[in-house]
């Protein structure tokens, strides 16, 4: 399980609020695929990210997937005859510089044989992209697109991986190197690209016809964009909105406190992260005992 960490997200004052001289909350200028997810993960991390500004390292998993969107926007953009994977290769060496040199890199203090794996993961993610599709069979339209519009009532902002055209239409594509969802999580997780692809259809006046996931290496998911899935999208993103105003409004960031906490960059500096982490440690140390007695 991962947070997820979007550093479009760092680049773009717009999307982060501020504390005004009395120390109150402002809501952001516009609001992001990730920093509504955040929100809608747990508000008093919203406050922590997008408020007070507190610095959350990307980690290994996030780092190994910046590296690969990296290389497969560039590969993208390579005439289609090129798109080989021994040019991904020189692609990865060409810029695997850019990101060791990097502060989140060097924060990982990876000895010699963990950097080695991080290139291996690294490029097993890269790899990936062939086991879904023919990269040179992919008629791109754009990459790393960013998306400027108003959704609903939303000033929202995002970056579209990769736009490419089929024969029936604009399809919009997000490369993942996570874990593919479940079916039953499937939606959740294509609210970001059906978010995409209302921007798009703002934008260009030309709906997508899909809006699809990439999971390197898995599987794909996708849907159909169609005004009904488009219209629960928005309306989710509009919920979001006006629930983060509100909490802004009164200075209300409620922790809900589960799972994620033991991976919140933030758990130090919220009580409630802090006990939910000692209870699961607890409970996972009493399951241990009572195997190696039933072992015994």
């Amino acid at each position: 399980m991962q947070l997820e960490f979007d550093p479009g997200d760092i680049l773009d004052p717009g999307a982060t609020g501020a504390l005004d001289d009395d120390g109150a909350p402002a809501p952001p200028q516009r609001l992001s695929p990730s920093g509504a997810s955040t929100f809608e993960q747990c508000p008093r991390r919203w406050r922590f990210r997008y408020v007070e500004r507190l610095p959350e390292p990307p980690g290994l998993e996030a780092l190994v997937g910046t590296f690969a969107h990296r290389v497969l926007e560039l590969l993208m953009q390579r005439e289609p005859s090129r798109r080989s994977q021994d040019e991904a290769k020189g692609i990865a060496r060409a810029v695997w510089p850019e990101l060791a040199g990097g502060d989140d890199y060097r924060d990982l203090e990876l000895s010699d044989d963990e950097a080695r794996e991080f290139r291996w993961r690294a490029w097993r993610a890269i790899e990936g992209l062939w086991h879904l599709e023919d990269p040179a069979a992919i008629e791109v339209e754009a990459t790393e697109e960013q998306v400027s519009v108003t959704l609903g009532d939303v000033p929202f902002r995002g970056v579209v991986d990769r736009l490419e055209r089929e024969d029936d239409g604009l399809v919009v594509s997000d490369y993942k190197s996570g874990r593919a969802p479940t079916a039953r999580h499937a939606p959740e997780r294509l609210q970001q690209v059906l978010l995409y692809a209302a921007a798009v259809a703002e934008e260009t006046g030309e709906p997508p016809v899909r809006a699809q996931l990439l999971y390197l290496g898995q599987r794909i998911v996708a849907t159909a964009v169609t005004p009904v899935e488009i219209s629960g999208a928005v309306g989710r993103l509009e919920s979001t909105w006006s629930a983060i105003a509100d909490a802004c409004d009164i200075d209300d960031f409620p922790p809900r406190p589960g799972p994620l906490c033991g991976y919140c960059a933030y758990a130090e500096h919220c009580p409630e992260g802090q006990a939910e982490n000692l209870r699961r440690a607890q409970l996972r140390a009493a399951e241990d005992e009572c195997l190696e007695r039933l072992a015994g």
